[in-house]
């Protein structure tokens, strides 16, 4: 053992995908690790349900347990990649009570538990780190956090998620219908078996209250996040995107802005969302994650890269796990919740977005008019219509794109329409960002 470094013993709970490559590097690059840190860091216990599973990298069958206590009980730093909500929340939470410092990649519990888990963690001087929680590889967390602490931000917009990022892409660039791209990114790994969380925009909402937290230093959770996953968009939303010079991203948008009471306050949605291809986020493929982040001082930044897998993700933890153990080798702390703010969390109806409406009408004089009439009717106006006829004898389509209108206006143009004499079927209703 190097003398010239204390010795910290490290307990990682979860030996998947991501666990194991946080073993195996942190073992093969020892050195390098202790250097950085000033601290030699060892795993000391790896937590599994089953120590004769197949790990994606061999884990020295010694440090493998079962058992909880053995796992955290006399480590300096504890490694959570358990995911979920329990029993990650009660280990996280036993750890931090006990002073030892956790370094997480769980988004589903620090969205759901964030205030509690950083109560825990300044009541007992332990440090909690969460980079890996956002983005896989992509440092947003510590861009937001500490790089961007000393601008004020007005907006968070971006591809959180590589699940549905791989789905929608496979739909643009292959033409593939939503349920053949789904099975292709499951056969690929890349989604799960039960992709809901992914597909019904449950983990970027997750990921969009985390960004929103750290960028307007204010607790928010998931439960404030208006979502609308990726399972609506057809193979023919994709074409009429390309046709009119874009794509069909999921973005998560969080923002600050003057609410309808002339208070500030934060606006958080989650949807599928027509983006022009010469925008920063169209460009985006497979499972890559970009975050734009807007600066009053710093103006555009976007924070791009790997956003899910082992290794990628891994480097996150690691980067965390370098910070915890300088500061449990020679003191210090990571940045502590900031949430001095407290802003309101505005009505996700009263946000101002634009809208794309697609939909088969009857092929008559004067249908146009009662379409205008209805959007005139509350108060959306309409930037430009497009008409083309329709393989249905007696139909036409109408594809109207609107100017910029509070969400609950357009929502109810939407409900109008699909109830007109005129509208035969409203096809599909995409928000637009970007232009």
């Amino acid at each position: 053992m190097d003398s010239r470094y204390p010795s910290l013993k490290v307990g990682v709970l979860g030996a998947g995908t991501v666990g194991s490559q946080v073993i195996r590097m942190l073992t093969e690059q020892s050195d390098d690790f202790a250097a950085r840190s000033g601290a030699r860091m060892e795993v000391a216990r790896v937590l599994v349900r089953n120590v004769d599973a197949r790990r994606d990298a061999p884990i020295d069958p010694a440090l493998l347990t079962t058992s909880p206590d053995e796992a955290i009980t006399g480590m300096d730093i504890v490694v959570e990649l358990i995911g979920g909500i329990e029993p990650a929340r009660t280990l996280v939470l036993r750890a931090l009570n006990d002073g030892i410092s956790v370094v997480t990649g769980n988004k589903a519990l620090l969205a759901a538990h964030g205030p509690e888990l950083y109560a825990a963690a300044a009541e007992s001087g332990a440090d909690l780190y969460y980079e890996a929680a956002v983005a896989g590889a992509v440092p947003v967390v510590y861009g937001l956090r500490e790089s961007l602490a000393g601008d004020r931000i007005t907006k968070v917009m971006g591809i959180v998620n590589g699940t549905t990022n791989f789905i929608l892409g496979a739909m643009n660039s292959q033409g593939m219908t939503y349920e053949d791209a789904l099975k292709k990114a499951q056969d690929l790994g890349f989604a799960e078996a039960d992709p809901s969380a992914d597909v019904d925009g449950l983990d970027a909402a997750a990921k969009c209250s985390i960004l929103a937290s750290l960028a307007f230093h204010t607790r928010v959770g998931i439960e404030d996040v208006a979502v609308e996953g990726i399972t609506s968009i057809t193979a023919e939303d994709m074409s009429e995107a390309a046709y009119f010079h874009r794509t069909i991203k999921l973005l998560a948008i969080a923002e600050r802005r003057i609410g309808e009471d002339g208070r500030e306050g934060v606006s958080m949605r989650v949807h599928p969302t027509l983006v022009p291809l010469d925008h920063p986020l169209a460009a985006v493929d497979e499972a890559f994650n970009a975050i734009l982040v807007e600066g009053e001082a710093a103006g555009r930044l976007m924070f791009y890269g790997q956003g899910a897998g082992g290794a990628p993700t891994a480097s996150a933890v690691l980067s965390d796990l370098v910070a915890a153990a300088h500061h449990r080798a020679y003191g210090g702390h990571a940045p502590r919740e900031s949430v001095y703010a407290h802003l309101p969390i505005l009505d996700p109806g009263t946000a101002k977005t634009r809208y794309q409406i697609r939909m088969q009408v009857e092929d008559r004089l004067g249908v146009l008019s009662d379409v205008a009439g209805i959007f005139a009717r509350h108060g959306v106006s309409i930037q430009s219509v497009h008409q083309r006829d329709d393989k249905e004898p007696g139909a036409c389509v109408i594809i109207a794109t609107t100017h910029l209108a509070r969400e609950a206006d357009l929502r109810a143009v939407v409900n109008a329409l699909g109830q007109s004499d005129a509208v035969r079927e409203v096809t599909s209703a995409i928000r637009v960002e970007g232009e």
